[in-house]
């Protein structure tokens, strides 16, 4: 099979590349995308299930391309609340695992796991789960939730209505900002000084951060309630805005909330000895008002 090839899909099939495959651009309306990482082999393509038009499939110059005809990255966005999305797919790719990783989503669910280089989602709705990832990932959301764990590298996550999940997040910066979706993270006790800045208008934050964290901390809601389990922190209201400062071990890091009505909680968590068993009982995915209220409550 020639390294730079085309082909248009319309059953299941399976299709393994001989040549290299440096970066995946994938978009799907409907369905599931499950993008796999690998250390060795070929690039593969799995396609289990398709209902519409043809699913092309290009391999070119180290890109693999899969999608459609008439939707590309470019113009996902056109295609919010279109009702003629007659069509499906199911599929799954494994790459190499240092390939660039760009999804995009139309109504479909997405899956992406050991993947070194950047990933990117983009999804007007339906929700992204992403696993131990060692790069820099980037999500922009419309209604469709984001779940990941075991991130590496530096996270940017904008969303409007879906809420956002982060676990044992272990690399460098993280910012989120999103209109009304909850936020919930998680640091790992391995991460270098906390940077996060979260902003929210009526999405509530909680931040968990080992009990060895070092930052400096500035996180606040206009008129939503505040709790914090450091007590070290300071709470204030003033003017019925809520605030927590102060700084945690040397403050070299930095950790800052702004909410409008949403709540803000800042949680201490364990070290690197103790387990994380009990974190992902205690909050579940897009729902931080749920956890208990620990320390100092406003």
């Amino acid at each position: 099979m020639p390294a730079e090839s085309e082909w248009s899909l319309s059953a299941p099939e399976k299709i393994t590349f001989e040549g290299p495959v440096t970066s995946l651009d994938v978009n799907i309306v409907n369905g599931t995308v499950n993008v796999v990482g690998t250390e060795s082999g070929p690039a593969r393509l799995e396609l289990t299930a398709l209902d519409g038009p043809p699913l092309r499939v290009v391999h070119r110059g180290g890109k693999l391309t899969v999608g459609y005809e008439d939707l590309t990255a470019k113009t996902l966005l056109g295609w919010f609340g279109r009702k003629h999305w007659k069509r499906s797919a199911d599929v799954t790719l494994t790459v190499p695992a240092t390939a660039g990783v760009k999804v995009g989503i139309v109504g479909a669910s997405a899956v992406v796991s050991g993947i070194a280089g950047d990933t990117k989602v983009a999804g007007v709705s339906g929700d992204t789960t992403l696993v131990g990832l060692t790069g820099d990932v980037r999500t922009e959301t419309v209604s469709g939730r984001v779940e990941a764990q075991r991130l590496a590298g530096d996270v940017h996550c904008n969303g409007v209505s879906g809420d956002l999940t982060l676990v044992e997040c272990s690399g460098g910066r993280i910012k989120a900002d999103s209109v009304s979706g909850n936020v919930v993270i998680d640091l790992s006790p391995a991460a270098p000084a906390a940077d996060v800045a979260v902003t929210t208008v009526s999405g509530e934050v909680a931040v968990r951060l080992p009990s060895s964290a070092n930052a400096t901390v500035d996180a606040g809601t206009t008129m939503g309630p505040v709790s914090c389990s450091f007590p070290e922190l300071s709470l204030r209201d003033q003017f019925g805005a809520r605030n927590i400062t102060g700084r945690l071990g040397a403050g070299r890091g930095r950790v800052k909330v702004t909410t409008v009505s949403g709540a803000v909680a800042l949680l201490e968590g364990p070290d690197a000895d103790d387990s994380l068993d009990d974190w992902a009982d205690d909050a579940p995915s897009g729902a931080p008002s749920d956890a208990p209220a620990q320390g100092k409550v406003l």
